[in-house]
């Protein structure tokens, strides 16, 4: 008995080891290899660069794991991610399979690890990027990879690349990633502010959507890297089809209700909340104010920090939360001030009887932007709303 479980063991760590030795083989098919992560834009920058690359005529795959998962393949198409298990860091060796055999130029792969040793396992076994790339490091998921944001950059640098380039926009922890690289021998290239205020209003017109300007200016770094000018990696980024989740503004005129929703789900960070709640006001002066706020009862301590920041915001008429867990957001805004009154519970219904909630308290027109997850009632609330906005009317950008 002894000896056949030994000689079980022995070929599972056999089968381990070429399993681990195809997969660096397959790695070293593609040339360049891009990994992203990041607290916010992951899935943007992903999307971007990957238009990019494909304007510039280089053989492009890319995967994003944004408000749904998906494999876009070097014609732009996009396909699903089948998860039979749910969503699993080893999912990478499949997905640089399937890229291997369509012989790219590169591969951009956003980063899906939470766990500050997945994220490391996600490079030095699964990617082992040419490029990293790190959007920003604010205070989201602080439950793991928290409690301070300073560790919040420690947890994200532990997937800088071996030997090869990072790239970030993040300046307040930059020095975390800095000293990453020098232990890594990797070069360190920071977008600076001075690269964003090049990105200027007539480059962001291009998009049919309300882009960031530092994501626009992170990729052109990349680009720039990849000997790509600036005029053809513009032109790929605004044919990139964005995420499902992107920040936009709807009109939806219903039954002579006027309402303007803003979806910024994605943003679920209280500073880019924040910067985008106050940029959607000052669009819209003088209409009510509606503060939308989807929870989730697993991500308690992505409520309770929305719950504290928002007190510091222009103040809503209305605050009104939906999914699950929502005392965690009430709990913490209220015991900082926030007025319980204004606080509207439609936790626990569906996407449809949210609308109509929203249209209860909403009076002849109002400003409602939904925050905190797009998951749960979120992407579905989010489909209704669109499939309400008039034909005729584009959906409009939010101004941040």
């Amino acid at each position: 008995m002894l000896v056949l479980l030994l000689s079980c063991l022995a070929f599972i760590l056999a089968l381990g080891l070429w399993e681990a030795r195809a997969h660096r083989k397959m790695l070293g098919t593609i040339p360049v290899r891009i990994h992203v992560n990041g607290t916010r834009g992951k899935s943007s920058v992903t999307r971007l660069l990957s238009g990019a690359l494909r304007e510039a005529g280089l053989t492009t795959c890319a995967k994003t794991t944004g408000t749904l998962a998906r494999f876009i393949t070097p014609a732009g198409r996009e396909y699903p991610i089948y998860r039979p298990a749910g969503p699993n860091v080893g999912e990478q060796v499949r997905i640089v399979r399937t890229a291997a055999a369509y012989q790219p130029d590169v591969l951009v792969i956003e980063c899906m690890a939470l766990q500050p040793s997945y994220q490391w396992m996600s490079e030095k076994m699964f990617v082992r990027a040419t490029h990293g790339v790190i959007t920003n490091a604010r205070p989201d998921h602080l439950d793991v990879m928290g409690p301070e944001a300073e560790d919040v950059a420690l947890a994200l640098s532990g997937m800088v690349p071996r030997g090869g380039k990072l790239f970030t926009c993040e300046r307040e922890h930059a020095a975390i990633m800095q000293a990453a690289c020098r232990d890594r021998g990797s070069e360190f290239v920071g977008t600076t502010e001075e690269d964003v205020a090049d990105v200027n209003a007539e480059d962001l017109a291009g998009f049919p959507y309300q882009e960031h300007a530092e994501n626009v200016a992170l990729v052109l770094s990349i680009c720039a890297d990849l000997k790509i000018d600036r005029q053809t990696a513009l032109r790929g980024m605004y044919t990139a089809p964005p995420d499902v989740g992107v920040l936009k503004e709807y009109q939806v005129d219903y039954f002579g209700r006027k309402l303007f929703f803003v979806n910024a789900f994605a943003a679920n960070d209280p500073v880019s909340t924040g910067r985008i709640w106050e940029g959607a006001v000052a669009k819209r002066p003088g209409v009510m104010r509606i503060a939308l706020f989807n929870c989730r009862a697993d991500r308690p301590d992505r409520s309770f920090g929305l719950g504290e920041a928002c007190i510091d915001w222009s103040p809503a008429d209305l605050y009104l939360l939906i999914g699950s867990g929502t005392h965690a957001f009430a709990r913490a805004a209220i015991k900082n001030g926030l007025d319980a009154e204004k606080v509207h519970y439609a936790d626990g219904k569906n996407a449809s009887q949210i609308f109509e909630t929203m249209l209860s308290v909403s009076g002849r027109s109002a400003l409602i932007i939904g925050m905190g997850n797009i998951g749960g009632p979120g992407l579905e609330l989010l489909q209704m709303v669109k499939n309400r906005c008039a034909p005729e009317e584009a959906p409009t950008a939010a101004i941040l």
